[in-house]
């Protein structure tokens, strides 16, 4: 069963419910997934749970439960939220079944065999949470190095494994294989991790302290340290299907020293070839801090996911955090993200295109002529660029490519005017509509492992759900297909994270948030024709021109204005303001003017710009 690329998750440990941290390498890992199929490759994607352990156990002694029945109870969460994510692996491991179980217990067989295990007696700190054991001059402040919680002096009698032994063989073949450790300031703490002296291993727990484990092959009194049993976990899933070694392990950095230094050590030990790449990716941060359950800022991904949509979820994580950095998190930054780029751009886009083809070209898809070299050139860049993108796991930087057509599209449309074109020449408004329309489904197509479902319904609108990377494969003379709004705006007050909610602010004070001022969407719009209200003095009836439609305001501007020197007039209006009536009259829009005593100016804009133009 040979495949192209073989990528894995970190297994996850079933002593909590998935968090954010959970859900975004989860999330990065099928992404991964889904851009290497749309470039034909063969891939297999592994993810599963972690469930031996010190603390799996205690867990189940505080429920009254046997340990493998709170691990059947505690992957379900895993399941079901993969499930709801979309997420789609190849293979779901468990540490509990008896496939692994044999590995690991042939592999640390092997390793016995050729001497590299040994018994010793152990006295040091240890650890419950993390597991492991530590000298004096680890610990900071008394505490655990790693978590900072409170550590017990033991001594007792275990195995270990000679990892001192491969210290100076791992420093040169990290430095031999530069893309083995990605982002490059992760290989290089590596690298000074194992410049300092390194100890050899622990791998074992005696059964009088802790049963829940894999049993040593020799030696019965014994469980496998949760370490060494879990990280085999990657080999042991495709040891019988041919598809070792892996293309991509894709971590956490908080995990970085076991995988970069026990596990390449391990597997050298038992003559195994070693991973492509390790790839660390940064925490996610809320206000500035990393999530933890005592801090009380962990966030729930299902919660989001309910309240925002699962694909805009995923399209904000890939779109915020940069190759191995830290990146934040908010409700306040989701929001702003799905209504700048989903709503405003790419679901505009389709509903302003949706809109000018059905009114001018009775909904078929008109001819773009010739290809349009410049437009040929922008799309076989991005799909070059976005590959090289991926070879680096820079998610940002994809998400940006794959929006460029549509966001060039958005500009060209200003640019050409195709609404007053096709008074003019049908033929030309229609090659513009067409390479609009190209550039949205190209988008569409390079966005789908981010959004499958979402790109799957704008494919289906214009009939472009077989089509590929390649610019002109958008098929003329198909009707396209109207829709509700696939990224309504989400218009919605989000207070600020464990804080109290802020009062409203007094008459005096007279502030909104930034929120608020988002919500109200300003455009350019041409006066073309003014007559008056009838029995209304101060109103006149103004027919004005946004560009891709022609709307109807009811203004008090009589008294200022007359109704000939109004037509031609570039104004600033607001456009999403609910529809009123005015002394009977329908009123779909606000104009915005400056008052002073007797005199009123209307706001216009400086210079030449097309109608409809948002005004930021």
């Amino acid at each position: 069963m040979p495949v192209d690329f073989y990528i894995t998750t970190p297994i996850y440990y079933v002593n909590g419910e998935p968090h954010l941290g959970h859900a975004y390498t989860t999330i990065l890992a099928d992404v991964l997934n889904r851009y290497h199929r749309l470039f034909s490759d063969e891939v297999y994607f592994l993810t599963g749970t972690d469930e031996h352990g010190q603390k799996v156990q205690e867990a189940a002694l505080e429920l009254n439960l046997p340990p493998k029945e709170h691990c059947d109870r505690m992957v379900l969460h895993f399941i079901r939220l993969w499930e709801k994510l979309g997420i789609d692996y190849s293979d779901f491991i468990r540490t509990t079944e008896e496939r692994h179980i044999t590995v690991v217990q042939e592999i640390l067989q092997r390793i016995m065999d050729k001497g590299d295990i040994y018994q010793d007696e152990f006295e040091g700190w240890y650890c419950v949470v993390d597991e492991r054991y530590f000298t004096d001059k680890d610990l900071i402040d008394g505490n655990c190095p790693l978590c900072g919680r409170e550590v017990n002096r033991m001594r007792e009698m275990n195995y270990f494994f000679k990892m001192s032994a491969y210290t100076r063989w791992l420093i040169d073949y990290i430095e031999e294989h530069p893309r083995f450790i990605l982002p490059d300031f992760r290989r290089n703490e590596v690298l000074g991790f194992l410049r300092q002296p390194t100890r050899d291993l622990c791998i074992s727990r005696p059964k009088s302290r802790l049963s829940w484990g894999i049993t040593l092959p020799f030696d019965e009194d014994y469980v496998t340290y949760v370490w060494f049993d879990a990280l085999l976990n990657y080999y042991s899933a495709v040891k019988d299907k041919g598809l070792w070694p892996a293309t991509v392990h894709l971590i956490g950095k908080d995990i970085l020293t076991t995988h970069a230094v026990y596990w390449p050590i391990m597997l050298k030990a038992a003559d195994l070839e070693l991973p492509q790449t390790i790839f660390a990716h940064g925490w996610w941060l809320v206000e500035e801090a990393k999530m933890s359950k005592s801090l009380g800022n962990v966030v729930k991904p299902l919660d989001m996911v309910d309240m925002y949509g699962v694909e805009q979820f995923k399209y904000f994580l890939m779109r915020e955090m940069s190759p191995g950095s830290d990146a934040s998190f908010s409700e306040e930054l989701l929001v702003k993200g799905i209504n700048a780029d989903l709503a405003n751009d790419l679901g505009n886009l389709l509903s302003r295109l949706t809109t000018l083809v059905n009114r001018n070209y009775d909904g078929i898809i008109p001819n773009g002529g010739e290809v349009d070299e410049e437009w040929r050139r922008l799309g076989e860049s991005c799909v070059l660029m976005l590959k090289d993108a991926l070879k680096n796991f820079r998610m940002d930087e994809i998400v940006k490519l794959a929006m460029t057509p549509v966001r060039r599209a958005n500009k060209y449309l200003e640019e050409t005017s195709p609404w007053r074109l096709v008074k003019q020449d049908k033929n030309a408004a229609g090659r513009a509509l067409f390479n609009a329309l190209e550039a949205l489904r190209l988008t569409s197509v390079l966005l789908k492992p981010i959004m499958p479902g979402k790109c799957r319904d704008i494919l289906q609108r214009l009939r472009a759900e077989k089509t590929g990377l390649n610019w002109g494969e958008l098929n003329a003379g198909c009707k396209i297909i109207k829709g509700e709004a696939i990224f309504p705006r989400i218009v919605k007050e989000i207070p600020p994270p464990d804080k109290e909610v802020k009062k409203a602010p007094t008459v005096e004070e007279n502030v909104i948030t930034f929120q608020d001022f988002e919500r109200v969407e300003m455009k350019v719009a041409e006066i073309v024709a003014a007559e008056k209200v009838e029995g209304a003095e101060k109103l006149l009836k103004l027919q004005v021109d946004l560009g891709i439609e022609k709307r109807q305001l009811v203004a008090g501007i009589a008294r200022y204005y007359s109704m000939d020197e109004l037509p031609g007039k570039k104004i600033i209006v607001v456009a999403n303001l609910k529809k009123v009536k005015i002394r009977g009259v329908e009123s779909q829009g606000m104009l915005l003017a400056a008052v002073k005593g007797k005199t009123m100016r209307l706001l216009t804009v400086d210079g030449e710009i097309p109608n409809g133009t948002k005004v930021l």
